[in-house]
């Protein structure tokens, strides 16, 4: 049924968005985010398919992980492994680097240079990581095997992806022409990668998230205590796949996005998650390091009220 409400409508909106093109393009424009919503929705059955929990077979799941994934411009394969790293070593301070948004502790970014430091800066700046951000995944990462994890399938993998994008690309491009297809396309992946990067940086990026180290890293702990439950008006929680109860996905990633709200709700342990609310998300933003003392992140103007204390 999923797979019915989420491609079949997604195919309707591009098909409008093409005839729209003739009246004015920027009824095309707002067309692509409802179009986004559905690509969100899409990427989202593809994550689950990498988790293994969107059908109960194997294959099934692999199946419909490649084209989903082939839809939004997401190598399955490769991104399945790097995630599901992401997924057993989030919230682990010596264990940073695999799928996640780069986060450094204070006493770390103060041992940077100061070349070191504007790097940082700029990558956490929420224009940089919101704007330039999609546009580096679509067209950069998403394109190569990641050196360090990627096998075989993995590699396989990408190139499969590559070679069916660039394929799909051309049959449409006979049909309606090139600059139509990436004026369809392109606007609505865009919106739908800015909110992807959006939601996950806000599901482990927040004021009292979950940071060990070593011995002192709890799986249960960094999945319930390390991931949000972003609460969002049902229409947004319908299109982003339920993802906003990371809580209970991080800690069981084998429960399919369907099933995400009744486990919330019927587990008492899952009460105790940091809910975050649609305002409180942009303020998340603001924060940049790991205060490892107080165990708490911090923004750019905590870290200079102590810098000065410390003066």
């Amino acid at each position: 049924m999923q797979l019915c409400n989420t491609l079949g409508p997604l195919l309707l909106t591009f098909v409008a968005m093409y005839f729209t093109m003739k009246i004015n393009y920027l009824l095309t424009l707002g067309l692509a985010i409802i179009a986004a919503g559905f690509l969100i929705r899409t990427f989202i059955i593809m994550h689950d398919c990498g988790h293994g929990s969107f059908f109960k077979s194997r294959r099934a799941n692999d199946i419909v992980g490649f084209i989903t994934g082939v839809l939004t411009l997401t190598p399955y394969s490769q991104w399945r492994r790097d995630h599901a790293i992401h997924h057993a070593t989030s919230g682990d301070l010596e264990e940073r680097g695999h799928g996640d948004v780069s986060t450094l502790t204070v006493k770390e970014y103060l041992a940077l240079s100061r070349w070191g430091r504007f790097k940082y800066r700029i990558y956490r700046n929420a224009a940089i990581m919101l704007i330039i951000g999609p546009i580096w995944l679509m067209f950069i990462k998403h394109r190569v095997h990641t050196p360090d994890t990627a096998g075989k399938r993995e590699i396989i993998g990408v190139h499969a992806t590559n070679a069916t994008i660039l394929g799909l690309f051309l049959l449409t491009s006979l049909l309606i022409g090139p600059l139509k297809v990436a004026a369809i396309y392109f606007p609505a992946m865009f919106i739908a990668g800015v909110t992807g990067i959006w939601l996950f940086y806000v599901q482990h990026q927040f004021e009292d998230t979950y940071w060990a180290k070593g011995a002192e890293w709890d799986y249960a702990t960094a999945a319930v205590e390390g991931s949000s439950f972003y609460r969002l008006p049902r229409v947004l929680d319908w299109f982003t796949g339920s993802i906003g109860f990371h809580h209970v996905h991080h800690l069981s990633p084998k429960i399919p996005n369907y099933l995400l709200r009744q486990a919330h709700e019927e587990n008492q342990m899952f009460q105790r998650a940091r809910v975050l609310t649609m305002a409180e998300s942009f303020r998340t933003f603001s924060l940049k390091l790991w205060d490892e003392e107080r165990r708490r992140l911090i923004g750019w103007k905590e870290l200079r009220a102590m810098m000065s204390r410390t003066v």
